[in-house]
């Protein structure tokens, strides 16, 4: 781990020089006393303690900024020093996985798997990502472009150019660091399609060919033409749940910008690809498919390729119009509607090149490009559509009032069916031409109209957040028939609360008895398990337990109703709301539970740390695909009864105890917003969406995000552990070690649940948090503060005993060194958030611009870089 050490102390060198440059010496000075004292404090050092807390509190605000943005950029370059570090080969000795495919060569090795077994696994690898503008990325998109260019000159090793690193973090301490102003909805859409411009379209096709390799490999052929294991898709634009500035006019303008893009960096590709395929050798299936003019061309693949470009041009200029008027600038000039009209073309270039013994030119820059658009499709991503069941139950509100039925809201659910099943098989228009509906419903129907006039290729599917009910999906369904969709887009019920994932099973149920039902499903059906809300409504380890039941119930259910079923996981990036190693989270799932590909939201900040540079969006994609082949090949065990029955048992103990403090506990919301910086994240521009749902209520109202945001902050990190430890350890007080010791062996999903209660343990510090109550809470909440304290030392102990180990990370030394290598830049955060959140709420501070608050904004973005992760 040295290298990463010395790339940290490096630019931590070179921003110290920036830093002195524009403030001085003297600042220097002080941020390097600051950072010492830092490190000691991490050591023990009390009296170091005293006097930093001394020393921050006597500073000003101005002050304060300085040592909040310096520490702020010292962890920000200590991100970008690991994720090059992260895909270096002094690395590989430290990561669990640093090659993602080994385990799949020892098992073919070991003769668990065959040629066939594998060839079938690939043809059915289907990886869906999902990119979401859920507010959890705090740095500014300007500063991460700039990391972006840092990181090219760092890997570019002795020949990094370290005038032009100084330059750049030049610029980046003198750009504001905040946003004053939220980003809009297309704001986002434009950073999620920058993500793939700037990385993940080089990281595709090498990829691909690092997927080729281990193809050649077990069976002696490449993957074939058609191969397209990957795909894009995208919330920014398209999720409304809760967001008031996502309109169908503006998932409209989304649209456009998206198709826009990928006309343009097709059209890139095919002016390279033109210029490459020179040659003059073709196959009489290509000369045949020449205009006549053009059949004794001696650059014949040009000819193919020349009316491609005209056509991309074409589309990106009406497109590029449509985005930024809303309206064409040429109704009658091509666009371009379907992916197959680019690849018919390229795939005959393929075949004609192959037929004529030009293989590496086939499997050259050409392959690439049509790897690209099987992936990327027409317009880079393909957009979801997600929508509250309660907005759609308005809708049918007022039609049934306005055809004078009844209202739809009164009625009971069998009701609903009856009616919403009649009129799906009603050939008759359901819209009163005579009526007016009210603007919330004039947007619903406006989102599907928008749905109905858009090419399929560019729509994902439709989500409807909190569904409860059977007639919640055959709504949807209703509405796009009503608004004329002729494609419809596959309807995915989210189960979110505990009590939706207990009911999941018997929902589908339900819905597969309805008569044509499975018939417009075409035998496919997606269902997305949500992991945010169960964990906010019944802690962690109720809510995975919850998931896993839940995805176990479906699988088979689908598997004895003979649908295909896509499981789509709404994780998020921490622990609380469903992150964690990919690998290990794809392992931990129920046998079968990626037989139907695997689709799986990429929120926020996560999107960079994995996808942010080619290499690691290469890495990234190499550990979804080997995790997900090696589920289908070998998959885990079907748990045994024992298991279940005692992972039964530990969910409601641990439900109880999480539910005992933020629920049953009085004064809980109270503590919860002076320990923590909830009440001033809102403050905190990080994305379009509001903090809150609904914008009156408590900790049920607020979104998981914040609701974790505001936990990790004060390093308690309660919602990612409340109720396991106590659960454990009523188990093992029960007699239960030896069973659980084997659960431990043998079943992926507890043993992932261990790894990731030791990853969260080691992000909290007690000592850290003790200090936020000891100066922002009320002397009457203080107890509750010790009992969470105690509660979180108890159940490290009890996870440490279990594990036979003497402290956290102690078998994980690349986790250890990353905590390591910030902890000493955190602890000077900490102090002075403290210390400006005591200052902001004494003096009632709302003025956004004053030095006070800017710091603590810093300070909140600071804390959250280091700790990788926000909400």
């Amino acid at each position: 781990m040295s290298a990463l050490r010395n790339q940290v102390k490096a630019l931590g060198t070179l921003l110290g020089q920036t830093i002195a440059d524009d403030r001085g010496p003297e600042c220097l000075d002080l941020i390097e006393a600051i950072r010492l004292q830092g490190k000691a404090i991490d050591a023990g050092d009390q009296t170091a303690l005293q006097a930093l807390m001394e020393k921050i509190g006597s500073a000003d605000d101005e002050t304060l900024l300085t040592i909040t943005r310096a520490f702020s950029q010292f962890l920000n370059m200590a991100n970008i020093a690991e994720q090059i570090y992260t895909v270096s080969d002094e690395a590989r000795t430290l990561i669990d996985r640093p090659d993602p495919f080994a385990s799949l060569r020892e098992q073919f090795e070991g003769k668990r798997w065959g040629k066939a077994e594998f060839l079938s696994a690939v043809d059915a690898l289907n990886i869906d990502l999902v990119l979401t503008a859920h507010p959890t990325e705090v740095t500014r998109r300007t500063l991460i472009h700039k990391y972006r260019k840092i990181e090219a000159q760092l890997r570019r090793g002795d020949e990094a150019d370290t005038r032009r690193v100084q330059e750049l973090m030049a610029q980046d301490w003198h750009t504001n660091s905040i946003r004053r102003i939220r980003p809009t909805p297309v704001d986002e859409a434009s950073w999620g399609l920058a993500v793939i411009e700037d990385s993940l379209w080089s990281a595709l096709p090498k990829f691909m060919r690092d997927l080729d390799e281990q193809a050649e490999a077990y069976t002696g052929e490449p993957l074939p033409l058609t191969a397209a294991p990957v795909r894009m898709s995208s919330w920014m634009g398209g999720d409304r749940d809760g967001n008031p500035f996502v309109t169908a006019k503006l998932t409209r303008q989304v649209i456009a910008m998206s198709r826009a893009k990928g006309a343009e960096l097709y059209g890139r590709d095919l002016e390279q690809l033109s210029m490459e395929l020179s040659m003059m050798k073709a196959s009489d299936e290509l000369i045949a498919a020449l205009p006549e003019a053009h059949k004794n061309s001696e650059q014949p693949y040009r000819e193919i390729i020349r009316p491609l470009r005209k056509l991309l041009a074409s589309t990106h200029e009406q497109m590029d119009a449509l985005y930024r008027t809303g309206s064409v600038a040429d109704a009658r000039a091509p666009v371009l509607l379907k992916a197959k009209e680019l690849l018919e073309p390229l795939h005959l270039c393929y075949r004609s090149l192959m037929a004529c013994g030009l293989t590496s030119i086939a499997r050259g820059y050409l392959l690439d490009v049509i790897r690209r658009i099987q992936c990327f499709g027409i317009g880079l991503i393909r957009l979801d559509i997600r929508q509250h069941s309660e907005r759609h139950n308005e809708v049918l509100s007022e039609i049934t009032q306005a055809l004078d039925l009844g209202d739809y809201l009164n009625w009971s659910e069998a009701e609903r069916q009856q009616f919403l099943q009649a009129e799906i098989a009603n050939p008759r228009p359901l819209l009163p031409t005579y009526w007016t509906p009210s603007d919330n419903v004039k947007e619903v129907l406006d989102t599907v109209e928008v749905i109905a006039q858009t090419p399929a290729e560019m729509l994902g599917i439709y989500i409807i957040s909190m569904a409860s009910q059977p007639s919640d999906v055959l709504l949807v369904e209703l509405l796009q028939k009503a608004c004329g969709v002729r494609k419809p887009l596959p309807v995915a019920p989210l189960f979110e609360t505990l009590d939706d994932l207990d009911n999941a099973e018997q929902v589908m149920t339900d819905l597969m008895a309805m008569p044509g039902y499975k018939e417009r499903r075409y035998g496919h059906q997606y269902v997305m398990i949500g992991y945010s809300d169960s964990a906010k409504d019944a802690g962690v380890l109720a809510a995975s337990w919850a998931q896993y039941r839940a995805q176990d119930a479906l699988i088979k259910l689908h598997q004895k109703e003979g649908l295909r079923l896509t499981l789509f996981h709404g994780r998020g990036g921490t622990i609380g709301r469903g992150g964690g190693p990919a690998h290990g989270a794809i392992l931990s799932q129920p046998p079968g539970s990626v037989s139907g590909g695997l689709r799986v939201t990429e929120q926020g900040e996560t999107i960079r740390y994995k996808f942010g540079m080619p290499k690691l969006a290469v890495r990234s994609l190499s550990l979804y695909a080997s995790a997900i082949l090696e589920a289908m090949l070998v998959p885990p065990p079907e748990p045994k009864a024992e298991w279940r029955a005692l992972m039964d048992n530990m969910a409601d103990k641990a439900c109880a105890t999480y539910r005992g403090y933020v629920r049953d506990q009085p004064d809980f919301v109270r503590y919860f917003r002076q320990a923590t910086p909830e009440q001033e994240l809102a403050q905190l521009p990080l994305g379009s969406r509001p903090a809150k749902r609904k914008s009156t209520g408590g900790i049920e109202s607020l979104r998981a995000i914040p609701w974790i945001f505001a936990w990790t902050q004060n390093r308690l990190v309660l919602p990612s552990w409340l109720g396991f430890g106590s659960a454990l350890g009523a188990a093992l007080n029960d007699g239960q070690a030896d069973l659980l010791k084997d659960m431990q062996r043998q079943w992926p999903f507890f043993r992932s649940r261990l790894a990731m209660m030791e990853m969260v343990y080691s992000k909290s510090k007690v000592e850290i948090n003790e200090l936020y109550d000891n100066r922002l809470v009320d002397d009457a909440l203080k107890p509750m503060g010790r009992e969470l304290r105690k509660q979180l030392t108890d159940d490290i102990q009890t996870l440490l005993g279990f594990l036979g180990q003497e402290r956290l990370l102690e078998r994980d030394a690349w986790g250890q060194q990353s905590l390591d290598v910030r902890q000493s830049y955190l602890v000077p955060l900490h102090l002075a958030q403290i210390e400006l959140l005591a200052r902001v709420r004494a003096n009632g501070d709302d003025n956004q611009v004053s030095d006070c608050n800017r710091a603590l904004m810093v300070a909140m973005t600071g804390i959250a870089a280091g700790m990788r992760n926000t909400g």
